[in-house]
């Protein structure tokens, strides 16, 4: 279907009678033209986030209306304006999103309309999920992963030992519902999943970014830590290194290509493993020679190696 449809134009028009400017550009944002949301609407909708006079419930509430549409082009298109706000807007929009108990309730949506119907509602049911989660993060730790301050004064790389083993999971959840919308790009067939994976490709990498300073952090501190704790620690960096092959993946469907150093070399998951068996009375084995030759040094080397400053900036910016 091309351009607006009718029901597009008289949803519109009430809203012209009502007052609603809001509502109003929401609804053209989320036409069921299968073409991403219009810039100058987005940019309407991030304009009003930073009105104090724009009751943000309010436009929330106008997007969750459009995700109960029967289309498949108008609820993907919602879920996609709301992401862009959630990033682009003001804080406020996402702090409101993370209040709320739930968001989407798209788990069992599908549009049978067509085989294309068939095909986006998959997707549609995949980026709600990721939606809900990344609401559920920001209540947690109260701020969004994607936009924290990096390097080495950054918000992942000076958080305490305790902080740090609760935060890196909820990290870990996110990155899963994101990576979770498994699309291939034989599968970026129209406007609108293209817009949604767009923001989920800039999600992913600045995520990982976050998640990737946040191991950096837990390794440094790993051989000071109590034995539950290189427990937790050691259990979050072997799920780290399961994710480093599905981010990936995900990234060479926009074709970027994860050039990163060797996350996992012997010896330091080796050194990593016998500091646990040693803290727990274990007999260590006598290949420790592998941790012994991982000094300090060359630790800090490696673990400086982890996060290159240049591959980040170079896809993030």
């Amino acid at each position: 279907m091309s351009g607006q449809s009718l029901t597009d134009r008289i949803t519109a028009a009430q809203h012209s009678v009502t007052g609603s400017a809001v509502s109003k550009t929401v609804c053209k944002a989320t036409t069921h033209e299968v073409m991403g949301p219009k810039k100058k609407h987005l940019d309407y909708l991030i304009q009003c986030t930073n009105e104090m006079n724009v009751n943000i419930p309010q436009l929330a509430d106008s997007l969750f209306e459009r995700t109960t549409n029967s289309s498949w082009v108008v609820v993907f298109k919602s879920l996609i304006t709301t992401h862009h706000l959630m990033v682009y807007g003001n804080e406020r929009f996402i702090q409101y999103l993370a209040s709320r108990n739930t968001l989407f309730n798209l788990s069992n949506f599908l549009d049978k309309s067509g085989l294309q119907g068939y095909d986006m509602s998959t997707f549609i049911r995949r980026y709600s999920r990721y939606l809900n989660e990344k609401a559920v993060s920001y209540r947690q730790v109260a701020f969004d992963f994607t936009k924290v301050k990096r390097g080495a004064d950054g918000v992942m790389r000076t958080m305490s030992t305790e902080k740090l083993l609760k935060t890196v999971p909820i990290i870990q959840n996110q990155m899963d519902a994101l990576l979770d919308f498994n699309v291939n790009s034989n599968e970026l067939t129209n406007g609108v999943i293209n817009a949604a994976f767009m923001l989920l490709f800039k999600d992913a990498i600045r995520l990982f970014a976050a998640y990737n300073e946040g191991i950096i952090n837990l390794l440094e501190k790993y051989f000071d830590m109590k034995k539950n704790q290189c427990k937790e620690g050691l259990d979050i960096y072997k799920k780290f290194l399961t994710r480093m092959t599905r981010i990936s993946e995900f990234l060479k469907v926009a074709e970027v290509n994860l050039s990163q150093p060797n996350f996992a070399p012997s010896s330091l998951l080796d050194a990593l493993e016998q500091h646990l068996a040693s803290l727990e009375g274990k007999k260590i084995k006598d290949s420790t020679a592998a941790s012994r030759c991982l000094c300090p040094c060359s630790f800090k080397q490696l673990l400086n190696q982890m996060l290159n400053p240049l591959f980040w900036d170079s896809i993030i910016n």
